[in-house]
């Protein structure tokens, strides 16, 4: 009996992960989250739902989501570049530290009277939704394949990988405080300490750890199905060591992946295969539990509350929080607000509500069912539309490269050349006639299942697969070479603007040319000089420089951040009109300032009255150069 029970529960859990793989495909054409779609499997799975299976072990969910979510956390680091943390590593942990921290705070007020809970309990409901969810942004942003710019992309991706571990810390914090019964003397000092502890050790550990483990797969040779089963055994026992010791092992293994994700070592490509399809299984797998853990019937009494709580979580205490963590870091107001708006919880938000219920707390359940509803609410309102709302701001970048069938093949040792397998498209420059270069070494070409030489296949045709071994740093240079051709449409050529300008051309020239002014010290400076100086030391495709009646527009730019092609737009452009009331960054609101204050000042030296008759109003066509357009006009 105890066999059949076994192999029923074996067989019910790998239904239900076919299931929300098939419903999958079905997701992809309606547009819907596809998380949400496995929470919603799981709740019709559930006692409450069609499928009626019971399930209300909390510390089993806790502890199965917790291994699921340090196998996302160190996928999400493995898969983050270090220039995507050059780009934005600053706001990022910034919005995962005390943006989280703003987010509770900011939403504890509404939680409080709209549920009825005591500051405590509500100061622990914002934080168990306060920090956004890695396997929710990162499929919308990446599966999803929505071509943002790189600083935004860069920033929401790094955020939901590194801003879990502060809002445990927050909850397991807010929950001893609520079993004392009363703030402790010293409290915040204890607070402080206990904070630097948990990210202190996780980041050294995961730091040290991951800098171990490469040098321990690239000392030892074992067999080639091993190398993933190691790397996963190493960073769940890194996990596990690391919370032991009082770190953050969500963050250990986070700053363990980014480590091996941007290092060379044996079998990386292996374990980069192994682990994407181990994410998927983990995320479908924490999706389908926590909706089998919630108990709809009970969602009833709450549902007006929790929904209002969302939404206001989704308006106005994320945006809030967004807003005034990157005041200081020169976002635009439609980037600002779409970082505001890809804040979806998902599952790390409702494996935190699973605490309060474990901790046998008076109003766990409340909590968790609470939590539950508003991660429905954030998946349903921004999960359906981030795309959406990417293209209203303008914020979708035209696609820098088109598709590439292209396969990587691992060599053994410690080879320093990559061997790549490329399909040939048609409309690809090598379709076209254009040569492999020199530096690239094609070594076989298949064509109509036959294999040939290099020297006996002719002329690449449609179908060919190429065989070509190079070095890593040249790879990006072949894509270009077997990429599908980008159509542009007539607003993506209007994107990056009606000329081609040479980065180094001196922008003194332009600013005579179109009779435009420059700042104190920008005479002497090139048109790659100054969008450095205007946006920051590194730069990205897709960024814009207002000068004037013209505006500069970022086409293409190096590893460092430098632009290396530049286009100048005739017209202003979609993105730069679009400008939102709120959201202002630092230099919005000191020009707003500057404004305020000249206006004033003029207002204060303005002719008298029996002068005004006859004298122009010259103050008035200084601060208005629109109307001052008009009249020239």
């Amino acid at each position: 009996m105890m066999i059949d029970m076994v192999s029923l529960a074996i067989a019910m859990g790998a239904g239900l992960i076919v299931i929300s793989i098939l419903t999958s495909l079905i997701s992809f054409r309606i547009g819907a989250p596809l998380l949400l779609v496995f929470l919603v499997v799981g709740l019709l799975a559930g006692e409450d739902g069609i499928g009626g299976i019971p399930f209300q072990d909390a510390s089993a969910a806790y502890f199965i989501g917790s291994v699921a979510l340090a196998v996302i956390l160190f996928d999400s680091g493995y898969g983050t570049q270090w220039r995507s943390f050059r780009l934005a590593a600053t706001p990022a942990l910034t919005l995962a530290s005390v943006g989280v921290l703003l987010t509770a705070l900011v939403l504890a007020v509404p939680a409080k009277f709209l549920l009825g809970l005591n500051w405590s309990e509500a100061l622990l409901l914002g934080a168990i939704v306060g920090s956004t969810d890695a396997a929710a942004v990162f499929f919308l942003l990446r599966v999803g394949n929505i071509g943002i710019q790189d600083r935004v992309r860069a920033t929401l991706e790094i955020e939901s990988g590194s801003n879990d571990p502060m809002a445990i810390f927050l909850v397991i914090t807010l929950l001893e405080m609520s079993a004392m019964g009363s703030l402790q003397e010293g409290w915040l000092g204890t607070f402080g300490l206990a904070l630097l502890q948990q990210f202190g050790l996780g980041l050294g550990i995961g730091v040290a750890v991951g800098y171990l483990l490469v040098a321990v797969l690239n000392r030892f040779v074992f067999d080639a199905g091993l190398y993933p089963v190691l790397v996963l055994s190493l960073v769940l026992l890194l996990f596990g060591v690391t919370s032991v010791l009082g770190g953050s092992g969500f963050l250990a293994v986070y700053v363990a992946g980014i480590i091996m994700g941007n290092v060379r070592f044996r079998g990386g490509l292996t374990i980069r295969r192994f682990q994407e399809g181990l994410t998927w299984l983990a995320q479908i797998t924490m999706f389908l539990m926590l909706g089998l853990l919630a108990t709809p019937s009970e969602f009833p009494g709450i549902a007006l509350g929790a929904v209002l709580v969302g939404l206001l979580l989704i308006f106005i205490a994320r945006p809030l929080a967004v807003w005034l963590c990157l005041i200081p870091f020169g976002f635009t107001r439609a980037e600002t607000t779409f970082i505001a708006w890809v804040g979806l919880r998902g599952a790390v938000s409702i494996l935190l509500a699973i605490l309060p219920i474990m901790a046998q707390l008076e109003n766990g359940q409340l909590l968790f069912n609470s939590a539950f509803i508003i991660v429905l609410v954030s998946l349903v309102v921004q999960g359906w539309t981030i795309r959406p709302m990417a293209r209203k701001l303008d914020l979708i970048v035209p696609p820098h490269l088109g598709a590439v069938d292209k396969v990587e093949l691992e060599l053994p040792g410690h080879a320093q050349h990559e061997l790549l397998v490329y399909r040939v498209t048609r409309g690809s420059p090598v379709a076209e006639g254009e040569r492999i270069p020199r530096w690239a070494r094609p070594s076989l070409t298949v064509r109509e299942g036959k294999s040939m030489q290099n020297h006996e296949d002719g002329r690449f045709k449609v179908g060919d697969y190429v065989y070509i071994f190079t070095t890593p740093r040249y790879i990006s240079l072949l894509d270009r070479l077997f990429a599908q051709p980008v159509t542009l449409t007539r607003k993506d050529r209007r994107y990056f603007g009606d000329l081609a300008v040479d980065p180094e051309r001196p922008v003194l020239e332009l600013a005579n040319y179109y009779g435009v002014s420059l700042r104190s010290g920008e005479d002497e400076l090139t048109v790659a000089q100054l969008i450095a100086r205007r946006l920051g030391a590194t730069v990205v495709r897709g960024d814009r420089v207002p000068l004037g009646s013209i505006e500069l527009v970022v086409r293409e730019s190096d590893e460092q951040g430098v632009a290396t092609a530049v286009g100048l737009a005739l017209e202003p452009s979609v993105a730069s009109t679009f400008q939102l009331p709120i959201f202002q960054n630092w230099q919005d609101i000191a020009n707003a300032l500057m404004h305020w204050w000249s206006a004033r000042h003029l207002k204060t030296r303005a002719p008298r009255e029996s002068e005004s008759t006859t004298q122009p109003d010259h103050a008035q066509e200084a601060i208005d150069p629109q109307r001052n357009e008009t009249k020239s006009r």
